[in-house]
């Protein structure tokens, strides 16, 4: 397949202009963050999420261990609370309002963590690209390696003063149902699911009740966690590159999708870190297309 070596076109797979060892900069390793923690300049922000069959409270194990100076960033709360799908994309007032409420700025490298293999840093990352902050970065492997190379952490309250926050929606970025229906005939865009195989191929149940099992006709799978390696960091450059073009990516623009909006932004993160960077988001995702009863749903591999 062609795009590897070269420019980037559309969505072809590129490393130009990335050194492979500080990889892109939408992730920061705990090194660099440990060399500039407490820094003016940079905000830190827990995004931790869990599926509620987890049986965890993200917000509750935050206030007993976080990073020092991170605030929490609750995907739930920073949501459209009209719609009744889970965690969806609220407008650019709501947006802003939140994040400077949460001391996170115009004017400032945002950092953002978690402490369940991107989920879901890498959803708040896409926000705020979406919303038009480009200095935004997820810290590679999480808390689970910043504790496990024994770095400081704190149980303090983090109050944060407000600040200013620009928010402008950009809708490349974000793909909703009738744009995910209008593709199904030619297919401009190449759907990648982040979600397990079995999940993809309707062999496995959903986690959540009432949805149909399969996936969007057309699609691919990517199942997330194969791109995540055992000490919680994003896999090597080489490895992403592998497991995309094995997956059968080519040069039509990507948009990604999964549960509901979350591990989508996993693989919108890994692909920005080879290149992709223009990768389109599906919010809705499976809760909205599996639980929508006329929407066509494919199974098998």
């Amino acid at each position: 397949m062609g795009g590897w070596e070269g420019e980037r076109a559309g969505s072809v797979l590129t490393n130009k202009g990335f050194d492979p060892v500080t990889r892109s900069n939408a992730l920061v390793s705990t090194d660099w963050l440990a060399e500039r923690l407490g820094a003016p300049d940079i905000k830190l922000a827990d995004a931790t999420w869990f599926l509620p069959p987890m049986g965890r409270d993200a917000r509750q194990e935050y206030t007993k261990v976080h990073i020092p100076g991170a605030v929490y960033f609750d995907i739930d709360d920073i949501a459209d609370s009209d719609n009744p799908l889970p965690h969806m994309m609220p407008d650019a007032a709501t947006f802003a309002s939140r994040v400077r409420q949460l001391g996170l700025g115009d004017d400032a490298r945002i950092i953002l963590y978690d402490n369940n293999r991107y989920s879901a840093s890498a959803r708040a990352w896409w926000m705020f690209r979406a919303f038009g902050h480009a200095d935004v970065a997820v810290l590679d492997g999480g808390l689970g390696k910043w504790r496990a190379e024994g770095r400081p952490v704190d149980d303090a309250v983090v109050s944060p003063r407000e600040t200013e926050f620009t928010a402008r929606r950009n809708p490349l970025l974000i793909r909703d149902l009738e744009q995910m229906r209008a593709n199904l005939a030619s297919q401009p865009e190449l759907v990648i699911d982040a979600r397990a195989a079995g999940r993809f191929a309707g062999t496995e149940p959903e986690p959540r009740a009432g949805l149909r099992s399969g996936h969007i006709p057309g699609s691919v799978c990517v199942p997330y966690l194969e791109l995540i390696e055992a000490d919680g960091t994003l896999a090597p450059q080489d490895v992403l590159r592998r497991r995309f073009a094995a997956a059968g990516i080519d040069q039509r623009p990507i948009a990604t999708t999964c549960g509901s909006g979350v591990t989508a932004c996993t693989l919108a993160l890994a692909l920005y870190d080879i290149g992709v960077t223009e990768v389109a988001v599906y919010d809705g995702s499976w809760t909205e297309w599996g639980g929508s009863p006329d929407t066509p749903v494919e199974t098998g591999a």
